[in-house]
This record gives structure tokens, C-alpha cells and sequence, in this order.
């Protein structure tokens, strides 16, 4: 069925213009003044409402095995959370076991996904290095639409990448056209600082903060940052926290050097004072690594991302259930880490962001989808709303509120970082893939809908 959304103010990175927006076998077919509407089509009132691509969460981690246990969200559960909050396409992680072939990892991935109600694709991880592992990033760029690959620099004894593993990886990636993305924390100093912390009986969720201070993060960022500019790869790191990390990209940046950063919207929101909750629930719903800082390094993100050195937000959505969570009562290494807002991201960031005057509309969407699509190379496939881009659409009313809460959220894990919250503009209608799937508080998302979202090799460097 077409769709005609018909009065509204489309939104796109570089600028908003009042467009009807014509929808047609899942692709936008015609944005412009006074469309008619095709015999049949459905017609959208979005007078007063902002049309905006559908959000792009770049960092999820939907059915997660994690010590022991699996994430609450599901592809769908998680991925229809989403599209209640706007967002239409998230950028998942295989997360292969050390010794693991990656691309037996990734088709255990595509097997779970494949009840996403949104559409989803995947970044994959480097845990170990071998020649099998090099040959299958290569399989896995050419053949599954894979252009990039993660890199744990923290959890020690488990998936943490070494130097040597960095470095072959990251070389491995600019032959191939892909992106190497980190998560930067130095896991050794971690791994002590948790020792030490145990040994003085801190056991609670307390401790986590104090395990993970923002140096270890700033190490682990500075050299991510010298190894991709010896090797001249560009370089994406994920979640970045605290003002030191965002320094050391905006230092490689103005030398010129391709680095990207990305916010979470709970760090852009929460501040640390969460671990000093009496409350072990409370305290262990907040633990994720990294840390929820200050608010002084809450100030420098905002900054990051009004200046132009953080680019992209995501959530780093990963639901564990109150009783998951109290696997780590008596230690506070044990809690799995994770947390929610993939339903949240959108709302709060426009909440907190544009109506307080820190981001323009344009400047959302381009956090909230456009750059996310051009840096891992999907625009203007997504990410933009124009002819012949996908129909993937959020229908924004600024003037319309809700206050959140695990109660009414559609996301499984029981427990909501931004709980209480209340806040104004909210989707008033999601369109993904030419079909209206959530409108005015009702999500229609059905299981199996989402698609797998190829992204082609950037060109491949050859010597």
C-alpha cells in the first residue's frame, strides 16, 4: 500500500523544508508540495510534526549470550522497542568465543535475527587472530555485507584484544575497505583496579565506577588513535564517556586523522551518583561499562557532539532481567553489564538536546541517523529522506509527552535507566520499510519483517 504523509516539516542532516513525502513498495518515490495521494494509499496527517529518517541505533546487542545468561530482548522484542521510539535500523554485534570461526559466529547471529521486526546488519568482532580469522574477515566483507569490525580492548580473559590482534586486524581492515571500531578500555588496568577493590571487601555495584575511571578509558582511546594513524586506517570508537577520550579524539582529528566517536544517550543523561544507591537493584540496573560519569563529562559530550568530534548516538542496548543482575550481589565483577533505551534514544536526546537548544532538528537527525548511515556506508540508502531512500520514517510531534517507564515500555529487561522521566517530543507515527508500524501508542511490528541490511566495502586499499 502507498503512503502519504501529507503537511509536515521534513527534516534531513543539511536541512528542514515543508514536503508531503510519497511512500511505494517500501521506498520513498516522491518528496515534494501538494502530492496526491495514488488511489488506496494511506494518508498521514503530519501537520504541526516534524518527518524525519528513522533513527539508526549503531550499537545494540539484541539476544546477547553473556556470562552465562542471555539479554531479555530478543531481535524482536528488541527491535520492535525500537521502532516504538523511532528508530528503524540497528547495527547489532557478533560477538564470536575466543577460538571461534567469525563467520560460523555470524551465521549463528543471522539465525537469531531473523525475527527482527526492524531491519537490522551486523558489526563483527575480532576476539583472536589466526589465518582463519583473517581469511574470514575477508569472506565476510565480499559475500555477508559486513564493512566492520569490533575490537574489545577491555575483559580481560575473555574477548579482550591484545596489541598484536589490533594491529593485524586493523591492517587487515584497510585491505578489505572496512572500518575498525574499539571499545577503549585498557582491560588490564581494569582487571587490577577490580582485584584491588575486592580485596578491601568493595563488593557492590559501587566499585564499578571506581574499576573503570576515565583514565583507563583515555589510555585505551590514545592508542587506538596512534595505531590506526601508523597504519593509516580510519577509526570509530564506540561509547565514549568521558571528556579525556573525547579530548584524544579531537587532538587526532585536527591533525586530520578519519576518527569518529559515539555517545550513548545514558551518558549524555545519567551521571554516576546511580552507583551510590542503597538499593542493589537500582544501583546493579545502572552497571554497563564504560561507567555513567559527571556531569562535567557530561558537559564535554554535549560539546563533542555540538562541535562535530562525536558523531553518532546509540544506546548500547543490553537488557539483564533484576535476577540476571543479582548474579553479582556479592561481587560487583559478576553483574552482568549492560543496560536499555533503544526505545528511549530519540526522545531523550530531543528532549534534552533540542529543546534546551544544544542541537538544531537538522543536527539531531544527523546524530540520530544520517551520520551513523554514511559512516558505516548505507546512505542515502538510510539516514535521509529523499527519493529512492527506504521508507523508513519517524513522524515527530515536539509538542507531544510521556513519561517514561518499565512499566510501559516495550523493551523486556524490567528495569528503565530513565525511569520517571518525563519528556517532551515523541514519534507520533514510525514508518519502516513503506509500512506504518507504531502510531499514536500502538506498535504493529510483526516478527520476521526486518531485513538484513548489506553495507558495502568502502574501496578496498591495495598495496
Amino acid at each position: 500500500m502507498s503512503i502519504l504523509i501529507r503537511g509536515g516539516t521534513v527534516v534531513n542532516a543539511d536541512r528542514a523544508f515543508r514536503a508531503d513525502v510519497l511512500c511505494d513498495g517500501g521506498r520513498i518515490v516522491a518528496v515534494g508540495d501538494n502530492l496526491e495521494a495514488p488511489a488506496g494509499a494511506q494518508t498521514i496527517d503530519a501537520g504541526g510534526q516534524y518527518v524525519m529518517p528513522g533513527g539508526i541505533d549503531p550499537h545494540t546487542h539484541m539476544n546477547l549470550p553473556f556470562m552465562g545468561t542471555v539479554t531479555a530482548d530478543d531481535f524482536f522484542t528488541g527491535t520492535a522497542a525500537g521502532l516504538a521510539g523511532g528508530t528503524t535500523t540497528i547495527i547489532d554485534f557478533v560477538i564470536p568465543n575466543p577460538q571461534q570461526s567469525p563467520l560460523e559466529a555470524y551465521h549463528q547471529w543471522r539465525g537469531w535475527a531473523a525475527k527482527a521486526a526492524g531491519d537490522y546488519t551486523f558489526h563483527v568482532a575480532i576476539t583472536w587472530w589466526s589465518d582463519l580469522v583473517h581469511e574470514e574477515m575477508g569472506t565476510l566483507v565480499r559475500d555477508h555485507g559486513v564493512n566492520s569490525f569490533k575490537h574489545f580492548m577491555a575483559y580481560k580473559n575473555a574477548i579482550m584484544a591484545d596489541d598484536e590482534t589490533l594491529v593485524k586486524s586493523f591492517r587487515r581492515s584497510l585491505e578489505l575497505g572496512a572500518i575498525p571500531t574499539v571499545h577503549a578500555e585498557n582491560g588490564e588496568l581494569v582487571y587490577q583496579l577490580q582485584q584491588d577493590l575486592l580485596k578491601k571487601g568493595l563488593t557492590g555495584p559501587a566499585s564499578h565506577p571506581l574499576s573503570r575511571p576515565p583514565a583507563v578509558e583515555a589510555e585505551a582511546a590514545n592508542r587506538a588513535i596512534a595505531i590506526a594513524n601508523v597504519l593509516q586506517t580510519p577509526l570509530y570508537i564506540v561509547h565514549v564517556s568521558c571528556k579525556e577520550s573525547l579530548d584524544a579524539i579531537t587532538r587526532a582529528r585536527a591533525m586530520g586523522q578519519r576518527v569518529y566517536g559515539e555517545a550513548l544517550a545514558g551518558h549524555l543523561l545519567i551521571d554516576e551518583s546511580v552507583y551510590q544507591s542503597p538499593d542493589f537493584e537500582f544501583a546493579a540496573g545502572h552497571v554497563m561499562s564504560p561507567p555513567f560519569r559527571s556531569k562535567e563529562h557530561q558537559r564535554a559530550l554535549w560539546q563533542g557532539l555540538q562541535g562535530g568530534n562525536l558523531h553518532t548516538t546509540a544506546t548500547d542496548h543490553c537488557t539483564f532481567c533484576g535476577e540476571q543482575k543479582a548474579a553479582g550481589r556479592d561481587n560487583f565483577t559478576k553483574i552482568p553489564n549492560g543496560c536499555g533505551g533503544v526505545e528511549e534514544r530519540m526522545a531523550v536526546i530531543w528532549d534534552e538536546g533540542v529543546n534546551k537548544g544544544l542541537l538544531t532538528p537538522s543536527e539531531f537527525v544527523r546524530i540520530t541517523s544520517t551520520n551513523a548511515a554514511q559512516i558505516f556506508n548505507i546512505y542515502p540508502r538510510k539516514g535521509v529522506i529523499q527519493a529512492g531512500a527506504d521508507a523508513d520514517i519517524v513522524v515527530w510531534d515536539p509538542a507531544g509527552t510521556r513519561t517514561i517507564s518499565a512499566k510501559t515500555q516495550h523493551s523486556k529487561g524490567g528495569f528503565n535507566v530513565f525511569e520517571g522521566r518525563t519528556v517532551q517530543g515523541i514519534p507520533g507515527t514510525t514508518v519502516a520499510a513503506g509500512k506504518v508500524v507504531f502510531h499514536r501508542g500502538e506498535l504493529m511490528a510483526v516478527e520476521g519483517a526486518g531485513r538484513h541490511i548489506d553495507r558495502p566495502a568502502f574501496v578496498p586499499v591495495t598495496a
